[in-house]
């Protein structure tokens, strides 16, 4: 039997997803991408994964960068979903985004519901993605706010 792929989209998208911003700095290279596929995979030890194209610039810069920063996004950040989501050019990418710069170097989104900074442990080959496992190194609280979700093809707060 094949699962028509659309239809398939279409079930899965009744199931809300968290939303975070993935970002890396490589070779002063800072680039972020949006996630709908983060999951927290254990407390001990601190371990987070996520999905990425294997397409998708942000790919390779994981790769080489071997870390990351994951920006956990609050109820009003809408516009930082949609806008790490197109595939902004490199050069606009950073126009008017308030960040802090973390530990690692990787950008954090200022007014998220909090952050952690990541090195990446395993990739593992996951259809035309690879989901990254990655050990948390640090988390930070941010602010006290409803959750951005998205659910049924638009964000929400939660």
């Amino acid at each position: 039997m094949t699962v028509d792929p659309e239809h398939l989209r279409s079930l899965l998208s009744r199931c809300p997803s968290g939303v975070c911003v993935v970002t890396v700095v490589s070779d002063e290279q800072k680039l972020g991408l949006t996630l709908g596929s983060f999951v927290s995979l254990s407390l001990v030890p601190p371990l987070v994964g996520f999905a990425v194209s294997q397409e998708a610039a942000m790919h390779e810069l994981l790769r080489e960068a071997g870390g990351c920063a994951i920006s956990i996004l609050a109820a009003g950040q809408e516009w930082l979903a949609q806008h790490f989501a197109r595939g902004v050019p490199p050069i606009a990418m950073w126009h008017k985004v308030g960040v802090d710069e973390g530990s690692n170097g990787a950008p954090l989104l200022v007014g998220a519901l909090g952050w952690l900074e990541c090195v990446i442990s395993q990739e593992i080959g996951a259809g035309t993605h690879t989901f990254f496992v990655c050990d948390v190194r640090r988390a930070e609280l941010g602010e006290q706010a409803p959750a951005l979700v998205r659910v049924r093809g638009e964000y929400q707060s939660v």
